[in-house]
């Protein structure tokens, strides 16, 4: 019996520039509390341009989870927040009642042609905390606990795992590790968390004998060790953690527990009431609300 319950290839999007969208699926809505997750690049962005660059933004009820692979990003929030997002580190960006951000793609990284690569996730806040005052933190890689298992290389970016805990402090039990493993590297999974997933972001890796390939997100059963094998020079991404405490409206960049919340943020944020929606300093574009 396989212990995979759904694999899933994700859509090609276009946000300025293409993404494969992975979450929220048809065959699964969450995993643990991750409610999004956006796969984007390797792409390259031309000097001299805003290709790339996603403008100011409104989000609630979500913390944002930005990790990269390569290139960099700027991050800019209506908290004041001026953060250079690079390969390794985590940045986590709680929005709680209401917070705005940008990230634009740095002019050295667009000069010297450096891919961007890297993952967007979003966690949905407990309900308790949605209307909680928004908050950023910045984790440099270095911060990351790093282990070695069977061949494998586990950077342990949220939660804990394989015998090592992460610094970021997370609203609800979360699991995240960014793994990369040599050819014929084998590595258990344990059945210690309730929800679980592995994506494969380059190369490719069996479960229990059972083959992936890079752009897939293969959402685990839960109960029960999974072992997996890299059968190529590999990275992957293993993320989960508790269920939601109860479910979830997501519209736009709102995650809520209500549909009235989301009123109230479209409304908010199409008046531009800077009372949630405050604007970023030394940001004067926006992204109107969509029309759908």
């Amino acid at each position: 019996m396989s212990n995979i319950r759904h694999k899933i290839q994700g859509l090609t999007r276009d946000i300025g520039f293409p993404v494969r969208r992975l979450l929220p699926a048809a065959a699964a809505r969450t995993v643990g509390p991750f409610v999004f997750f956006d796969h984007m690049g390797p792409v390259e962005f031309d000097a001299g341009t805003t290709e790339g660059d996603v403008r100011p933004h409104p989000h609630i009820g979500l913390a944002t989870v930005t990790y990269l692979f390569s290139g960099a990003m700027m991050h800019r929030d209506s908290l004041g927040v001026v953060q250079r997002i690079t390969p390794g580190a985590v940045n986590w960006m709680a929005a709680g009642r209401g917070i705005v951000h940008s990230e634009r793609v740095p002019e050295d990284i667009r000069e010297q042609k450096v891919p961007v690569h890297g993952l967007q996730m979003w966690v949905a806040l407990p309900a308790g905390e949605e209307d909680g005052a928004p908050l950023f933190h910045h984790y440099p890689a270095e911060q990351m606990p790093v282990v070695e298992v069977g061949g494998a290389k586990l950077h342990v970016l949220a939660g804990s795992a394989f015998g090592a805990s992460s610094p970021v402090a997370t609203a609800s039990p979360t699991l995240y590790v960014a793994g990369s493993a040599e050819k014929g590297a084998e590595l258990e999974i344990p059945a210690d968390v309730a929800e679980r997933a592995v994506y494969v972001v380059k190369g490719d890796v069996s479960l229990d004998g059972e083959p992936l390939e890079a752009g897939t997100l293969a959402i685990l059963e839960p109960g029960a060790a999974v072992a997996l094998k890299a059968g190529s020079d590999a990275v992957f991404m293993l993320l989960g953690g508790e269920p939601l405490d109860g479910p979830r409206f997501v519209w736009w960049n709102f995650v809520a527990t209500s549909k009235d919340k989301i009123e109230a943020a479209k409304t908010a944020w199409n008046a531009r009431d800077k009372s949630m929606f405050p604007d970023i300093p030394g940001e004067t574009e926006w992204i109107p609300l969509p029309v759908h």
